[in-house]
């Protein structure tokens, strides 16, 4: 079970979030699927396919590098930078050109080889702050 938990983990990574290949996602995800982050939360692969598709019309280029992958029973946990371009609005920010690069780590908890639960946090201050929308005091 973990070389397939494994297997999904690196194919939703290259295909999906990487290639922008959302049709995987019914593949690899439970129709039931849940999605859990600070400040948001997903029904469904649907709605995670509208959600992976916002992030790629703001960032066409977008690229998530694995940086640690541990497997353990059911679950898969993903360290990983996020980079990309800004070329599309994102929560109504206008498209600025700038490169952004990102840290974050993903929990995703398993049930007869499909992903069923993820827990995602991602520095999405470092994104904003990147991109010029969000400055930091000296």
């Amino acid at each position: 079970m973990s070389q397939t938990i494994e297997d999904n983990m690196l194919r939703f990574v290259s295909e999906v979030i990487n290639q922008g290949n959302f049709d995987v996602v019914d593949e690899i995800a439970d129709p039931n699927y849940v999605y859990r982050s600070p400040d948001e939360e997903l029904h469904g692969t649907e709605a995670l396919k509208g959600f992976l598709a916002r992030y790629r019309t703001a960032f066409p280029d977008l690229r998530m590098a694995i940086d640690e992958l541990v497997v353990a029973n059911d679950t898969a946990v993903i360290f990983f930078t996020l980079t990309g371009t800004h070329e599309g609005p994102l929560m109504g920010i206008a498209p600025t050109g700038k490169e952004m690069r990102a840290h974050g780590v993903v929990r995703s908890r398993f049930e007869e080889g499909r992903i069923v639960e993820e827990w995602e946090v991602l520095d999405q201050l470092a994104i904003l702050t990147q991109l010029g929308v969000v400055s930091l005091p000296p």
